[in-house]
C-alpha cells in the first residue's frame, strides 16, 4: 500500500469512529440507546448521506483503492467477533437470579413460539431469499425470536432497573434463548455453504457444533485454568489481556477449521471466560470490554450503518411487514406466556416490549446472514431497522412507565437524575 492509499484508510477510520462515538454520544444526552446513534453515524458517511450530497467525496473517502474494502471488512468482522467475545463473558453475571417460573414461560414466550411461527411465515418473504430455502428460514425465525441483551442490559442501567426481579427475568430468558438462537445460526450458515445438504449433514454439522460447545464449556476452562496458574503471576496484568485475546482467537480459528460459525465461537469463548472467576481476570475482561465497546463495537455499527444505502435497498412494504409481522407475533406470545406466570396484565406487557427488543444481536444476525448470501440487500436492511426501531421502543416504553409511577418496577427501581 503507499501513503496516500494509507492516508484514506485511516482517515475512513477516523471519521467512522468520529461518526459513531457522536452518534452514539447524542442519543445517550436524547436517553435513547447509544448503538443505534453509532449505526446512524455510519448511514451519514454512507451512501444514504454523504453518498447522496458528495458521490466523489464518498468514493474517495471509503472505496478509494482496491484493497479498502476488504480491509475494512475486517475490522467489521474483528469488531463483532469481539462483541460476540465480550457478550459472552458477561452473560453469566448478568443473567443471574431471577424467577424460573416467569423465566420458563418468557422463554416459550419469546423463544419457542415466535422462531417457530417465524420459521412457517418465512415464505412471505421468499422474494429476498439469495440462498437455501431452509437455511432461509432458520434465519426469519431467528429474526423474530432474537432478544438483544446489550441493549436491554444499557436501558436497565440507564434507568435504574438493573437489581430489580424484572430485569433479572428479562435477562436470564434472553440469555437462555440466545444461546439456543446462535446454535441455529450456525447451523443455517453450515447449511447456505453446503456443509449440510440432507439431513444426515444437517444432523452432522449440529453434533459438531454441539461437541465444540461441550468441550469448550466442560474441559476448556481446565485447560485454561492450568495455563493461567502457570501465566498469573508471571505476567503483567497487560499481557493477561493478550491472552486472553489469544483465547477468543484460538476459539475462532478452531471454528474456522470445524466449518462452525465463528461468531458463534466467540460466543463461547465468551462464555468460557465467564467460567473462570478469578480477581486476576476481572480487571482483564474490563479492559478488553473497553477497547471492544469504545474503540471496534462503535467501527462495526459505524460500518452497519455506512453499507445501508437507503435509497436503493429500503423496500417500504416490506420492512413495515416484516416489523409489524414480527412485532405483533412477539410481542403477543411473550405477553401472554409472562401472564400465565404473572398476574398483572400490564406488567405481561413490559415483559413482552422488553422482550421484543432486537438491538445488537438483531443487527449481528443480519450482518451474518447477509454476508453468507441468504438474504438480499432489502431483507439485510429490514432486518437493521427493526432492530434499531424495537430498541427505541422499548427506552421509551419503559421511561414512561417510570415517569408515571417510579416505583412501578419496585422495590428496587428509581428514575435516573435528568
Amino acid at each position: 500500500m503507499s501513503d496516500s492509499e494509507l492516508a484514506r484508510f485511516f482517515l475512513s477510520l477516523v471519521l467512522l469512529l468520529v461518526g459513531a462515538l457522536g452518534g452514539g454520544h447524542v442519543f445517550e444526552r436524547l436517553k435513547l440507546p447509544r448503538v443505534i446513534g453509532e449505526i446512524v453515524g455510519g448511514i451519514v458517511l454512507g451512501p444514504s448521506v454523504l453518498g447522496v450530497i458528495s458521490p466523489i467525496a464518498h468514493q474517495w473517502v471509503f472505496a478509494g483503492f482496491p484493497a479498502q474494502g476488504p480491509l475494512l471488512s475486517a475490522f467489521y468482522w474483528f469488531g463483532l467477533v469481539l462483541l460476540m467475545f465480550t457478550a459472552g463473558f458477561n452473560m453469566q453475571a448478568d443473567g443471574a437470579g431471577g424467577s424460573r417460573r416467569i423465566i420458563s414461560a418468557l422463554v416459550v414466550g419469546a423463544l419457542i413460539i415466535p422462531f417457530a411461527l417465524g420459521y412457517a411465515t418465512a415464505p412471505l418473504f421468499a422474494d429476498t431469499q439469495l440462498g437455501e430455502s431452509f437455511a432461509f428460514q432458520l434465519v426469519m425465525g431467528i429474526a423474530v425470536a432474537v432478544t438483544s441483551i446489550p441493549v436491554i442490559s444499557r436501558i436497565f442501567l440507564d434507568l435504574g432497573l438493573m437489581s430489580t426481579p424484572f430485569a433479572r427475568n428479562i435477562i436470564g430468558a434472553a440469555t437462555i434463548q440466545d444461546l439456543i438462537l446462535w446454535t441455529i445460526l450456525a447451523v443455517a450458515t453450515a447449511v447456505q455453504h453446503g456443509d449440510a445438504t440432507d439431513a444426515a449433514g444437517i444432523a452432522r454439522v449440529i453434533a459438531v457444533t454441539a461437541a465444540f460447545v461441550l468441550v469448550s464449556l466442560f474441559f476448556a476452562p481446565a485447560g485454561v485454568r492450568a495455563i493461567r496458574r502457570w501465566v498469573v503471576g508471571k505476567s503483567s496484568e497487560a499481557s493477561l489481556t493478550g491472552y486472553t485475546m489469544l483465547l477468543c482467537l484460538i476459539f475462532v480459528a478452531a471454528a474456522s477449521l470445524l466449518e462452525v460459525n465463528i461468531v458463534f465461537a466467540a460466543l463461547v469463548a465468551g462464555l468460557v471466560m465467564a467460567r473462570l472467576p478469578s480477581r486476576h481476570l476481572a480487571p482483564v475482561k474490563q479492559h478488553i470490554a473497553d477497547i471492544t465497546i469504545w474503540f471496534f463495537v462503535p467501527i462495526y455499527f459505524a460500518l452497519v450503518g455506512q453499507r445501508l444505502d437507503l435509497a436503493q435497498q429500503f423496500d417500504g412494504t416490506l420492512t413495515l411487514l416484516f416489523i409489524a409481522a414480527s412485532t405483533a407475533i412477539k410481542l403477543a406470545s411473550c405477553t401472554i406466556a409472562a401472564r400465565t406466570a404473572e398476574t398483572d396484565w400490564l406488567r405481561a406487557l413490559d415483559y413482552g416490549i422488553a422482550m421484543n427488543t432486537r438491538g445488537g444481536p438483531g443487527i449481528v444476525l443480519a450482518s451474518v446472514a447477509h454476508a453468507a448470501g441468504i438474504i438480499d440487500d432489502r431483507m439485510f436492511t429490514a432486518l437493521v431497522l427493526a432492530s434499531i426501531l424495537t430498541s427505541l421502543a422499548t427506552g421509551l416504553w419503559l421511561r414512561w412507565r417510570l415517569v408515571r409511577d417510579p416505583k412501578v418496577f419496585a422495590p428496587l427501581a428509581r428514575l435516573p437524575a435528568e
